[in-house]
This record gives structure tokens, C-alpha cells and sequence, in this order.
């Protein structure tokens, strides 16, 4: 699963849809004449699609997209994407696609692993400002303040982490306050607000973000749902299987570990209240190093608008097209 916020110190301001006849056909430059396969899943037949994205999408596939490498220009690429399969809804699925999209052999949790060790360098050589910038997006995502943000959100969620080898111990410390008296629930919050690291600045969210669901991990996600009356549930992950949700840090970080750029290509569906010609939008993040391979996607069934509704990310297969001229493709990365 996956968690994309509209002000995301990772995420690239969204594309539009743009004419692509606003720039000359010249800039095509000659390419790999590659006949469109055919593709073995149609977008008709991938589910949980609404009628207006999956002709949105086919369109997308027939015709098209057209990448230009920022900084060498004689390098432009069409590509038609094609839907790579479902992936299991397990929070490693940002990963699990990754591995898919790009075609390679290395494990998601390898990949999970990778993605934290890049984010952890880099930011050990950012300056003093840029950390700050980094580090209050990671607040605003796993804990906001709670004072405020309800104009936008009815639920908010703040993220902790228990060490698995003190499950004990902060059992028998919330049980102590049930037998005098207190609501489990929250009993449980103050325990875990008072024993518990806060995802809050870039050590937490390393720890965070190494978090697969497996046994192996060294700390459990304990999340609490808020509402503006105060706490709503506390998810206890009594059986350590939760996982981090790949977020826009950790795309960027995808991207400069593999220094290619990922598209993240949102589909929005009538609860967004957009017309069909708006409801795909291509989400790009660009890796903080150089750019030395042609991108990868990653698609997202939209369920809600403003970037925070996504929440599941999905292989896109990305084949090279035939030559064709600007003016015919369906979109201008």
C-alpha cells in the first residue's frame, strides 16, 4: 500500500495533460522501430478500473507517451504501458511493483532494505535546511498535529513503533491501567505514546520504512486513528505483520538507488469529481543524482482527490514503441 500527500518534500509537482503539438515533431529523434505488443491483459479487463479510466488508459496504451531525458536531448522514448498483474495488498506493494516494473530479480524486502540505506546517506549530506524541509514532511505524515488538519482530513494517523522483544512489557503496563480502571483503548494510547518511538524526524522513518511485516523486523507499527473528537482506534499489530506503506521519500529514494525516474500514474475515478479527460494524472520523481537509465511506472487506483486517497500501488510494463511522430502520441512526459 502507499501513501502520497500533496505536499511531499519527494513528490514533483503533478502533469497535466498537455497538447502534445505545442512542441515540433523534430525532436523525435530515431529509435528501436518496436511493433506494439500485444498486450496479454487489456486495461477493459483490469479491476476495480470505472468505464472513463479504462478508456482513459487504453487511449494511453494505443497511442502512447512520450519521455524526454532532461539534460540529453537527442534521447526521446515512446512508451505504451501496459498493466503488469496485481500485486498483494500486504504494504509491501510499492516494492513488490518496483521489482516488477523495472524487471529485476531482487526481492522487495532487498529493495525496502536499499531504499532506506539511499534515504539514510542522503540525508547525512544534505544541509541543515533541507533536513529540516524533509524531516517536517515526515511529521506532517506519521504525526501531525492533531490541533489541526481537520478542514482537509476527517480521520488522521499517528504512527509508533514498539521493539517486538518489549510486546511484554507494554502489554502488562496497558493491563495495569485497565485493572484500575481505565479504557483499554486508552490505556493502550498512553502506554504507546509514552514507551514508543514517534515517526517523526529521518532516524524514526529509516526504522519506519524497515518494516516489511515480517518476524524478522526489529520493531511492530502501532497505528492510532484520530478524529477532531479525539482518539478513535488504536491498531495494536498484535501479529507484527503490518508493513510501512511506500511513501513519496522512499519513491525518490527508489529512484536515486536506481537513478531512473518513476512515474506514479494515478487513476482517479468519479468520486473525484473530474472529468474523464483529467482523470489520469502521471506523478513524476526525479532521483537526486543523475539520470542514467529510462524510467519506470507504477500505477495507482485513485479513490479519492488530493493525492492522499491512492492507496495501492501496481506494475506498469512499459514497452517501447514504434517510431511515431509527436503530434500522435496520447501524452508529453
Amino acid at each position: 500500500m502507499g501513501k502520497l500527500i500533496c505536499d511531499s518534500t519527494a513528490s514533483s509537482p503533478v502533469i497535466p495533460w498537455r497538447d502534445p503539438t505545442t512542441t515540433p515533431s523534430s525532436d523525435l529523434v530515431d529509435q528501436a522501430s518496436v511493433p506494439p505488443p500485444t498486450p496479454e491483459t487489456t486495461w477493459e479487463s483490469v479491476p476495480g478500473l470505472e468505464d472513463q479510466q479504462k478508456r482513459h488508459l487504453t487511449r494511453l496504451y494505443n497511442k502512447g507517451v512520450l519521455w524526454k531525458h532532461p539534460e540529453d536531448k537527442n534521447l526521446n522514448i515512446v512508451f505504451r504501458l501496459m498493466h503488469g498483474g496485481e500485486v498483494e495488498a500486504d504494504g509491501n506493494c510499492l516494492f513488490t511493483a518496483a521489482r516488477k516494473s523495472m524487471g529485476v530479480e531482487t526481492a522487495a524486502r532487498e529493495l525496502r532494505i536499499r531504499t532506506v540505506r539511499r534515504f539514510v546517506e542522503d540525508l547525512g549530506s544534505v544541509d541543515g535546511e533541507t533536513k529540516r524541509f524533509i524531516e517536517s514532511a515526515i511529521r506532517h505524515m506519521y504525526s501531525p498535529d492533531l490541533k489541526s488538519g481537520w478542514g482537509i482530513h476527517v480521520v488522521q494517523e499517528v504512527k509508533l513503533l514498539a521493539k517486538k522483544q518489549d510486546r511484554e512489557g507494554l502489554d502488562s503496563a496497558i493491563d495495569e491501567l485497565v485493572q484500575i480502571g481505565m479504557q483499554r483503548e486508552l490505556a493502550a494510547e498512553s502506554i504507546y505514546k509514552e514507551r514508543c518511538i514517534a515517526v517523526d524526524d529521518g532516524p524514526s522513518w529509516a526504522k519506519y520504512m524497515s518494516v516489511s511485516g515480517s518476524p524478522h523486523d526489529e520493531y511492530d507499527i502501532i497505528n492510532m486513528q484520530y478524529t477532531e473528537d479525539g482518539l478513535l482506534t488504536v491498531d495494536e499489530n498484535r501479529d507484527g505483520r503490518a508493513a510501512a506503506f511506500g511513501d513519496d521519500i522512499a519513491i525518490e529514494c527508489l529512484a536515486t538507488e536506481f537513478k531512473r525516474e518513476i512515474f506514479v500514474v494515478q487513476a482517479h475515478g468519479s468520486d473525484a469529481m473530474v472529468d474523464e479527460e483529467n482523470c489520469v494524472f502521471f506523478l513524476p520523481h526525479r532521483p537526486r543524482s543523475e539520470i542514467c537509465e529510462p524510467p519506470f511506472f507504477l500505477f495507482m487506483k485513485g479513490t479519492g482527490w488530493c493525492g492522499a486517497g491512492a492507496d495501492h500501488y501496481e506494475p506498469l510494463i512499459a514497452h517501447r514503441s514504434m517510431v511515431v511522430s509527436q503530434e500522435k502520441v496520447a501524452l508529453v512526459l
